[in-house]
């Protein structure tokens, strides 16, 4: 944990993602990335610089059309003394029964962002903390490069004046490796996702490309986001 909150701290610093008295609302979707987000969070109010709370919201898609059980979460927010709040939604039955969408992930990760911001400003949120890390960048770069030619990634920091909040990511400089790591040193719970195309489609295809070339260009996830920084894309 103590290398992930290192990684994190440095990726905070550079992009100004955290000033004092922010309210920041982390989105835990119960996978290991939120979990560590979460949890690396809050023990860094204890000795960042700048003091924030931080509050934790977990949507809940409705798979199987039955509420999720998110208990595990809950607990682990009263043992960090952080507020937690479920906010239930009908996604899946819109998503893959009304709609029947082919390609689900994008129109889903749309309709989140919007219920997560919208349940953010409700707790009085400022901003909203994303677990993305490093690997989910090089994919994303590499998403739009090979499947639509374009030379971009999501942003450390963005600003959404629709809704007035700021989206931060603050373990975009630190390896799928070094999150996995945390969760496991520290025991925090993950649950498995209901999502019935979980592991598929373009983001996995990209892991597994990336994962193949690195056995040749090593380490080519990092030589991306150095990239993308020396270039200044998408305000890396």
């Amino acid at each position: 944990m103590q290398k992930l909150m290192g990684r994190m701290r440095a990726a905070m610093e550079k992009y100004n993602m955290v000033e004092d008295g922010d309210k920041i609302a982390v989105g835990v979707s119960g996978g290991k990335d939120s979990a560590a987000l979460l949890t690396a969070l809050a023990e860094m109010r204890k000795f960042y610089p700048e003091k924030y709370e931080i509050k934790a919201i977990t949507l809940d898609m409705g798979f199987g059309g039955r509420p999720g059980d998110f208990s595990p979460i809950e607990k682990l927010c009263g043992e960090l003394g952080v507020e937690y709040a479920i906010k239930r939604t009908e996604l899946a039955s819109i998503i893959f029964n009304d709609r029947k969408e082919e390609n689900p992930c994008s129109l889903c990760s749309k309709m989140r962002r919007g219920i997560l911001h919208d349940a953010a400003k409700e707790l009085g949120c400022n901003k909203l903390a994303l677990g993305h890390h490093m690997d989910d960048a090089a994919e994303t770069f590499m998403m739009n490069l090979l499947c639509g030619g374009n030379i971009a990634c999501f942003r450390p920091v963005t600003y959404m004046s629709r809704k007035d909040i700021y989206v931060i990511r603050p373990m975009v400089l630190a390896r799928e490796s070094v999150v996995s790591a945390a969760v496991k040193h520290r025991g925090l719970p993950v649950i498995k996702s209901g999502c019935p195309v979980d592991k598929t489609g373009e983001r996995q295809k990209m892991k597994d490309l990336l994962y193949e070339l690195e056995k040749d260009y090593a380490p080519l996830r990092e030589k991306i986001i150095g990239a993308m920084q020396r270039k200044e894309i998408d305000n890396w």
